[in-house]
């Protein structure tokens, strides 16, 4: 079998097709919780805290300054601000997955504890067992 044959098997399973469509869902929903978090929740919290820009926030290291050459070094800065968006995405993301998951668990859950029916060669070998008694 050639290459090109076997990546094309590959590729048409359905579990690559699944997972090629859980990508693009995952990243449209990333965006939606980004945007939730930098221009919904985060402005309300900054202004609640003391009108604090949470992107902004930032630990200034070493500050900019112009070489004796007269280029500019800019500054030294660890964004905290940026982190603590991206953690609470990150905490939004998860809590999503989770009932997702708890969903699907609970479904899952529903369609184990209905027995199955039993096969008709069992309800014969029942039926000629129920005749044989009489």
């Amino acid at each position: 079998m050639g290459m090109l044959t076997e990546f094309k098997e590959f590729a048409m399973r359905g579990n690559v097709i699944d997972l090629a469509v859980g990508v693009v869902i995952g990243a449209a929903f990333g965006k939606i919780v980004t945007a939730l978090v930098d221009k919904i929740i985060m402005p309300p919290l900054g202004y609640l805290i003391g009108r604090v820009d949470f992107s902004e926030l930032a630990w200034t290291l070493s500050p900019a300054r112009v070489a004796a050459d007269g280029t500019e070094i800019p500054a030294v800065v660890i964004g905290y601000g940026d982190f603590l968006n991206t953690l609470v995405q990150f905490i939004i993301v998860a809590f999503a997955i989770f009932m997702v998951v708890k969903v699907i668990n609970r479904l899952a859950k529903k369609k184990e504890a209905a027995p199955a029916a039993p096969k008709e060669e069992i309800l014969l070998l029942r039926e000629i067992r129920d005749n044989l008694k009489k």
